[in-house]
Parts: structure tokens; sequence; C-alpha cells
């Protein structure tokens, strides 16, 4: 498909987790719907061909391999960007892990401190870092990708679900403090059952085909990118009827 006019040429927006999945889609829509996307994803190899196919349609991006739980990659990250692009337009928080669903007395503290670094801590470093680019947008938007048991305990997934909650509270809190001082927008968008990696890895026995394909969460997410909504914005991705 050949780029076009649309409502996000020349904005420039982030995705993390971007080497698959929902995040490989959503890169894949938001350079379609005409952003300059940045890929970030700790496998190089994985970016590169995520960012060839976009090549391959027209679009444009740019590969950022980086560690988001590594603690100063985040800060390099954001300095490169704050020296090459006036502003961040579009902020995607997609990266997470699963830990090991297990009863509350046996999660493993390594796997759960894992799992606290990646989707709370590098959430917050996120924010923290790139908030001075998102303020020098017209209109940026802040879309973090979360799960329906942060809000909705379910048993043994209280690792997991103890981290989206509070990923869901740093959002939230967030979108509060700056509604009322700059552009920026929030949404906490829960996708709901989709075909990726580590919905297979939580349910083994799923046939992928009776979940929706990670497309439909992209095509949802780039609709938000350049849509009113009143921040912060709550909203579950439901299966196409």
């Amino acid at each position: 498909m050949t780029m076009g006019a649309s409502p996000l040429s020349g904005q420039v927006a982030l995705v993390t987790g971007a080497s698959r999945g929902i995040g490989a889609a959503t890169a894949k829509a938001l350079a379609a719907a005409g952003a300059h996307v940045i890929l970030v994803a700790r496998t190089a190899r994985d970016l590169e061909a995520v960012e060839q196919s976009i090549f391959d349609a027209g679009g444009s991006a740019t590969i950022a391999p980086a560690d988001l739980a590594e603690p100063d990659s985040i800060a390099r990250l954001a300095t490169a960007l704050a020296e090459r692009w006036e502003a961040l337009d579009i902020l995607v928080i997609n990266a997470a892990v699963l830990p090991v669903l297990t009863p509350v007395w046996q999660i493993e503290p390594r796997d759960l401190n894992r799992a606290l670094v990646l989707n709370v801590a590098a959430t917050q470093a996120l924010i923290a870092a790139f908030h001075p680019l998102l303020k020098k947008s017209k209109g940026a938007r802040v879309i973090g990708v979360t799960s329906s048991v942060g809000a909705n305990p379910r048993a043994y997934w209280g690792a997991y679900g103890a981290t989206k909650a509070a990923f869901d509270n740093l959002l939230d809190s967030y979108a509060q403090e700056v509604r009322g001082i700059s552009a920026i927008r929030v949404a906490i968008l829960d996708p709901g059952a989709t075909r990726t990696g580590m919905r297979a890895k939580a349910y083994p026995g799923e046939d992928p085909e009776s979940v929706k394909a990670p497309e439909v969460v992209a095509d949802r997410i780039t609709a938000l990118a350049s849509e009113d909504f009143a921040s912060p914005h709550r909203e579950r991705v439901e299966r196409p009827a």
C-alpha cells in the first residue's frame, strides 16, 4: 500500500515491544497512516524485519534496539530522539513480560521483580524521559496497552495482574496531572483476547484462529492517535462481529 496524506502525516511515533505481536502490527499501522515510527525492542534482527515491512509498504521508520529493563537505556533513547526530532507526537507503551502463572504463594521473586521492572518501572521511566518531547507536540497521545487482570484480579494471574494494576495507575495519574497544563492525552487500552505469543504462552491449548488478530488492536490504537477523547480514556477492544 502506498502512503498518502493522512491525519498522522508528519508525526513522530514511538512503539515499545515493536518486534512482534500487537507492537509490530501497531508500528505498521501507524506508518501506514503516515507517521514516522521509532521501533523499540531488544532484538535488532526482529526490528529490522518490521522496519523492512514498513519500507516495502512505502512507510518511514527507524529502529532503536534497547532493553527497557536497563536503567539508562530509556534516558539514552530519549536523548537520541531529542537530537533528531523536535517533538514526540505518539507514545505507545506496549512492551511487557508475562510472569509464570502460579498461585501467589508460589510466585518466584526473581520472576515478579523482572515483571515489575519492565511492566511498571520502565513505564514510569518512559513517561519521565519523553514528557519534555510530548509537551512540545501540538496534541500528543500516550497509549498504554494493559490487561483486564489489572482491574479484575484472576486466580494464578496475580503477578502479572499486580504489575498491570500499577501500570494503569501510573498512566491514569499522569493523565490527570497533565490534562490541564498541556495538550497530552492518555488512553489505557485493553486489547482483549488477541493472537499473540504472550497469549499462546498463557493458553497453550487455544486455537489461535479463535481470537482476533493483532491488526485489529493496531487499527484501534492508530485511530486513537488522532481522535479527540477525554483524558484519561479507557476502553477494551472487542473482536469484530
